[in-house]
């Protein structure tokens, strides 16, 4: 894998070209100008990547921004195959694959006129790891870089990643919509209202449940990018509305992959022009339970409650038989390592006897002193938007019948994460915003022993070390096997209850072009510098 990836590294001008060839070029029928309405599902707490975990920030802001390398928008499935070139020209591993050394453009500018370098690089890196005199006021994705022991710089356009072991993945995290570089010399507290790029579009202005504005970035490095005057995010939180707006035309393209199945039906009875396409996201709904909260600190009864989970249920009702049950990785085939359906069936509250499953379950409960004259209350909590809100409800359905009775707590997305952190919970649904298809991602982020964003307290050290070895572990199949096995362990330990993934349609009008919706990687496909309006 090793020579692989600096095969890759070597290929850049090979890749490059292709990328010209395969659309990242202007052609005769594509048209500059005008400006792109997006329907957006909500308003994020700022503009601030690094301190931004929904997709109400990436989704408005990744066009603000470059990455070192990043996914290509015009391949579907993101994977290490699909990285090219961005902020950095080429990239180089060293023999060990302890050391990833980029070169970097010589012609970018930030949007205040400034300079990119190397130094940047450096700054960026060292504000996630914690290193820099400046703080981030959350740093969701700090446990990326747990395998990161510095950044350092040779000159203004090499910078070279020093890891503590082999991560051969690292170029996965790297090639994220929330890997952005940022600029040295604007404070953190600034870019979470004003945020200063290097990208195709600068950012305009930050309403609060109205809208995001960003416009075209004149001086943008890549020639001819990109082709819109600007984007118009517009904050349209009722999902009734945003169909009465897309539909009336007011809207080029709605809240991407937010049209649900029954939604998808409305759109197409009342714009049967509209382009649609439904697609897996690798978004799942989880059951959180806060360990050290009694009596959820008793292990069998959390395993109780992951038994009386029935996923096709949740998938039924909300996605009308649209979704995917699976672990932890997406499932396929969009998913790249999600476990097979028949290897998952044989572990614990996945079999298809829903009934067997939740007669266990209530003995574990009665063991525990509850059961239809002594039933557990308990307050559910999760984040007041439709996603979260709906499959909450069904979940405090379903806890019902092991005795324990649930009453719904919403909170604005403002309040939800900070929630999170602290927490502050008991009981909860959740979705795992998983920024990229990748294990490195998924485990260190939200599994391993202290992540920022393992909100169930989960540790357990044999997991971290199986964890550590399939990061290290560069052979493809080895390092699938080591995940499955992880998977099965998560799923043993009730670390934190997959439900189900449910698949949604992206739509837009006709005039829309130039879009490719990505169907394994929802944060990273936003660029839309090559999105163009015929009108």
């Amino acid at each position: 894998m090793w020579r692989h990836l600096r095969g890759l590294a070597a290929a850049s001008p090979w890749l490059l070209a292709l990328w010209a060839l395969s659309g990242w070029t202007p052609a005769a029928a594509q048209k500059s100008g005008g400006t792109l309405n997006i329907s957006h599902f909500d308003s994020p707490a700022s503009v601030s990547l690094h301190e931004e975990a929904t997709a109400a920030a990436v989704r408005p802001m990744m066009g603000v921004f470059n990455n070192l390398v990043m996914y290509r928008q015009d391949v579907p499935q993101a994977s290490l195959q699909s990285i090219v070139p961005d902020l950095a020209t080429s990239w180089n591993w060293s023999e060990d694959g302890t050391e990833l050394t980029f070169t970097l453009r010589q012609d970018v500018k930030w949007h205040d006129g400034k300079p990119f370098t190397a130094k940047d690089v450096k700054c960026t890196w060292d504000l996630l790891q914690g290193k820099a005199a400046e703080k981030l006021r959350v740093n969701p994705r700090k446990s990326w870089y747990s395998n990161l022991d510095e950044v350092t710089v040779s000159g203004d356009y090499t910078a070279t990643f020093r890891l503590k072991r082999p991560q051969p993945a690292l170029l996965a995290l790297l090639a994220s919509g929330w890997s952005p570089a940022y600029p040295c010399h604007v404070p953190a507290r600034e870019m979470r209202q004003r945020p200063i790029g290097t990208g195709p579009f600068k950012f305009v202005e930050f309403k609060p449940n109205e809208h995001i504005k960003v416009v075209k970035n004149p001086d943008y490095w890549k020639p001819g990018r990109p082709y819109l005057d600007g984007i118009d995010w517009i904050i349209i939180r009722d999902q009734g509305t945003r169909v009465l707006a897309f539909v009336a035309g007011k809207n080029d393209l709605f809240s991407p992959y937010g049209v649900t199945m029954p939604l998808l039906r409305q759109i197409k009875d009342q714009a049967p022009q509209a382009v649609c396409e439904v697609t897996a996201t690798n978004v799942n709904r989880t059951l959180i339970v806060n360990r050290d909260k009694p009596p959820f600190n008793n292990p069998e009864l959390r395993r109780a409650m992951a038994l009386t989970l029935d996923r096709q249920a949740f998938i039924d009702i909300i996605a009308e038989g649209k979704g995917d049950i699976g672990g932890t990785m997406l499932p396929g085939p969009e998913g790249i390592w999600g476990m097979p359906k028949e290897t998952m069936q044989k572990l614990p509250g996945y079999g298809p006897d829903i009934a067997k499953n939740r007669a266990e379950a209530r003995a574990i409960m009665q063991k525990a002193g509850y059961g239809p004259d002594k039933r557990l209350p308990v307050t559910v909590s999760t984040r007041n938007i439709p996603p979260y809100r709906d499959p909450a409800v069904i979940l405090i359905d379903q806890l019902k019948e092991i005795y324990i009775d649930g009453v719904l707590d919403t909170l604005d997305t403002t309040q939800w994460y900070p929630t999170l952190a602290r927490r502050d919970f008991t009981v909860g649904l959740n979705v795992t915003e998983t920024g990229v298809d990748d294990p490195d991602q998924q485990f260190y982020e939200n599994y391993v022993c202290g992540a920022e964003r393992n909100y169930t307290g989960y540790c357990n050290p044999e997991v971290d070390k199986l964890v550590d070895a399939q990061s290290m572990q560069a052979d493809p199949e080895k390092r699938q096997q080591l995940v499955w096995e992880i998977e099965r362990r998560l799923i043993e330990d009730v670390a934190r209850p997959v439900i189900f993934y449910p698949r949604q349609a992206t739509c837009s009008h006709p005039r829309v072009k130039g879009l490719t919706v990505l169907v394994n990687s929802i944060y990273n496909g936003y660029r839309y510098e090559d999105l163009w309006l015929d009108r």
